[in-house]
């Protein structure tokens, strides 16, 4: 698979895992947009677990290095109740990062939707500090996911309300942090109580080849792609990249990977399916039910698999 322009620019990322470490950091930051190349960081907090223990704790707001006194506009400041005068006061990004950097060192980081926190600090550390954050990190939401599928939403107000976990300040880092640790563990828990082990729940996780188990990269998706938000599915076996892959290209822009075809199906993509030996007539039974809904007036269109690659553009 051809890595996208992103991907290459952070190629010392760190992985994204599955596990229950002892010692770690739980982090959030508070931006004010959603581009690390245009946006900057406003809010950084977290909170660090030694043996399962929370050892200390981390937050400071950080002034934009930008030119005048309008740091945020009216949106972000509604949203997370930062100023610009609370901006105006605060330490410069420099030395907040290298303070931050210095905290989390070389612990596992954990967050919810961290990929996002984890590109703007890749970037944001490279720019002031001249390394990238290279650690390892846990994103919670692909364990609530899994440990949730009936819910809608995995947001953290939904995980939350799931787990009566109180959030005072929705949307400030410290807060959000605070309540990130707490759902960790109790989302650890869940999962030793239903599976046992990590182990098993990974194991799991492989044999499901579950789409809904894909999480998207917040910085890749693009509003103007035909797929996003559209539900697809994939019937037969893609010449250039295994499912999984596509499925993991189709979350980054946006869209919504299902294993069957349904009434929300919006793309069927056809690929080859002369391995299957179930197939007789060169139409899987997923082929068949999209034609069947087509011909009922859903809005769905059965799509040959060079029209999915002109449709994911030219990155992949």
């Amino acid at each position: 698979m051809k890595r996208s322009k992103l991907a290459t620019v952070r190629a010392e990322k760190g992985k994204s895992i599955i596990d229950c470490p002892n010692d770690y950091v739980v982090i959030d930051i508070e931006t004010t947009g959603l581009s690390p190349q245009y946006d900057s960081i406003i809010e950084v907090s977290a909170v660090k677990v030694v043996n399962n223990a929370v050892v200390d704790r981390f937050e400071s707001l950080l002034k934009p290095d930008i030119d005048g006194e309008q740091y945020v506009d009216a949106f972000i400041e509604s949203l997370t109740g930062i100023t610009n005068e609370m901006l105006a006061e605060a330490d410069n990004t420099k030395d907040v990062l290298q303070k931050y950097s210095d905290f989390i060192s070389d612990f596992t980081i954990v967050g919810h939707c961290v990929s996002f926190d984890i590109n703007f600090l890749y970037d944001n550390f490279n720019r002031y500090l001249d390394h990238p954050l290279t650690n390892d990190f846990v994103d919670t939401i692909r364990i609530y996911r899994r440990l949730a599928p009936q819910n809608e939403h995995h947001r953290l107000e939904e995980l939350c309300v799931d787990y009566k976990i109180e959030n005072k300040q929705v949307h400030r880092a410290y807060s959000d942090c605070e309540a990130t640790a707490v759902g960790y563990v109790k989302l650890c828990n869940a999962v030793k109580d239903k599976y046992g082990s990590f182990d098993e729940f990974i194991k799991s996780l492989k044999k499901s080849k579950n789409p809904k188990n894909i999480i998207g990269d917040p910085e890749k998706i693009d509003k103007n792609s035909p797929l996003y938000e559209k539900h697809c599915t994939i019937t037969g076996k893609l010449e250039r990249f295994k499912r999984a892959d596509a499925w993991q290209i189709i979350a980054d822009l946006g869209g919504i990977s299902d294993k069957s075809v349904t009434k929300e199906t919006n793309f069927l993509v056809l690929g080859n399916n002369d391995y299957c030996r179930l197939i007789k007539d060169g139409k899987s039974s997923k082929h068949k039910r999209a034609e069947q809904l087509k011909l009922d007036g859903q809005d769905i269109e059965i799509l040959p698999e060079t029209v999915f690659y002109d449709m994911i553009g030219d990155d992949y």
